[in-house]
């Protein structure tokens, strides 16, 4: 499905792309439905990121240079238009390629942005790889690999950039969603380390973080935030120049803030930073309401999510059919509570209402029932009635019995359920084996609800 975009990052991604014979149209066609959902969230542009493939083939060609498509729907068409051209796996002259075009202006690349190669390979190469690939690295290239064949690992391992755990991926062609976040998180780190972003976002928070430009000694941030629509109302805070990040708390829901780091350095010049950086909706709370712990004059109520920007909630319960409603009230740290002084075998409306700072409510209601008064079954008894037969019998249960559920669960051979009439209290059971412990319970059935049963492990002497 459609990700949420990400922006506030920039570098040139190149995607070595195995288009040589020993690659079948089908598996050409998954990689580049995997390629697509790889880059689809990111925001394209000569200050974000740029896109570029080179083909491995008996020559390698680059399909399209970095700059030639910055929106996501023309790369989107570029990439499902790419064409596989079948010849030998040259994958070494492919990189040495792709060394020359990642640091040039012809194929659109910039200088000083992260460069991050993407070689997806069905493990195969009938030239040497390790010279060009280390040159690659040499030049500051973060390297992934996706294996889509059985490769050699040892070769795989040693030619993508260290550690292996991030950097290289097997895996089958119809499994590479699988791997889709874990890859672009990855590379996410390499092309969001060298600029101002934004992580842990929420309705009414972010974290900035950014690279270390300077230290305690040597100067301090500035930072600059203010909504989009009214920048008017620009904030200000002022960080330690050993500081990496920073939480921007209170903010609106659902609204897009301009930021500006700004680096006051004693020592050298450093350009401001910008991001801009859209808060969540607000979150909804209760979503869930559960009823639990029921007994005849109490149940336990709990709801959830439990948010920051919630004061406090009530809780309104009543029988039905009837008007009488009452209402208990807690803090807005809690997500549960006890209902209790309630009448037995009655069913309950109870509705959660979310009280927020803004003056907002949210609510949610359950129902709930309550326990016949001593709905329990007790004195569950065994007799041997013979070979592989036992008499299961117990004393009668409180209140308006409907009837009991026996259910036997034994340690060989199939489990069994018998129903029986609120007047009958013992039951046979047959087919239980020689040697074998099982599971007998025993539950009241009521108008609304079961009350609750007794079990007792029973074992058939061999």
């Amino acid at each position: 499905g459609p990700q949420p975009s990400i922006s506030n990052s920039e570098g040139d991604l190149l995607f070595l792309l195995d288009s040589s014979g020993s690659v079948s149209y089908y598996e050409f066609s998954r990689v580049k439905a995997f390629m697509w959902d790889l880059v689809q969230p990111f925001t394209f542009g000569p200050k974000d990121v740029q896109t570029s493939i080179i083909h491995i083939s008996t020559t390698p060609t680059m399909e399209f240079p970095f700059d030639r498509y910055l929106s996501s729907g023309t790369l989107q068409q570029a990439i499902r238009d790419t064409r596989q051209l079948m010849g030998d796996t040259n994958t070494g002259k492919a990189l040495s390629y792709a060394k020359e075009k990642f640091f040039s202006d012809e194929a659109g690349a910039r200088p000083d942005v992260p460069k991050v190669l993407v070689w997806v390979t069905d493990g195969f190469s009938t030239d040497d790889i390790s010279e060009p690939m280390q040159l690659l690295k040499d030049m500051g290239v973060t390297v992934f690999i996706v294996s889509t064949g059985r490769g050699n690992y040892l070769e795989l391992s040693a030619a993508a950039s260290q550690p292996p755990e991030k950097h290289l991926h097997f895996v089958d062609v119809d499994d590479l969603p699988i791997i889709t976040k874990e890859l672009r998180d990855a590379i996410l780190d390499v092309i969001q380390a060298n600029r101002l972003h934004a992580v842990d976002i929420t309705s009414s928070s972010f974290r900035l973080m950014w690279p270390k430009l300077l230290s305690q000694e040597t100067g301090y941030y500035t930072l600059e935030y203010a909504p989009t629509d009214d920048l008017a109302r620009k904030r200000t805070n002022q960080v330690s120049g050993a500081h990496t990040s920073l939480v921007l708390s209170n903010l609106a829901p659902e609204t897009t803030y301009e930021v500006a780091l700004i680096p006051e350095s004693n020592v050298h010049y450093f350009p401001p930073q910008t991001t801009r950086v859209t808060t969540l909706a607000e979150e909804i709370s209760p979503v869930q309401v559960l009823i639990s712990e029921s007994g005849p004059h109490s149940f336990h109520v709990s709801w959830a999510p439990t948010l920051d920007s919630v004061i406090g909630y009530q809780i309104l319960y009543g029988p039905l059919p009837g008007n009488s409603v009452k209402l208990l009230e807690v803090d807005g740290t809690s997500n549960s509570t006890v209902v209790e002084n309630l009448a037995p075998n009655t069913t309950y409306l109870v509705t959660v209402t979310a009280i927020y700072k803004s003056g907002k409510e949210k609510s949610l209601s359950a129902k709930a029932c309550t326990q016949e008064e001593g709905s329990k079954v007790r004195h569950l008894r065994f007799e041997d009635m013979g070979p592989n037969t036992l008499k299961a019998s117990w004393d009668s249960a409180d209140g308006k019995v409907l009837g009991y559920r026996v259910r036997c669960r034994r340690q060989t051979g199939p489990s069994s359920v018998i129903s029986v009439s609120p007047q009958i209290h013992s039951v046979l059971l047959t087919d239980l084996a020689s040697g074998t412990t099982n599971k007998v319970c025993v539950k009241p059935m009521y108008k609304n609800q079961p009350g609750k049963g007794l079990c007792r492990m029973v074992h058939m002497q061999p």
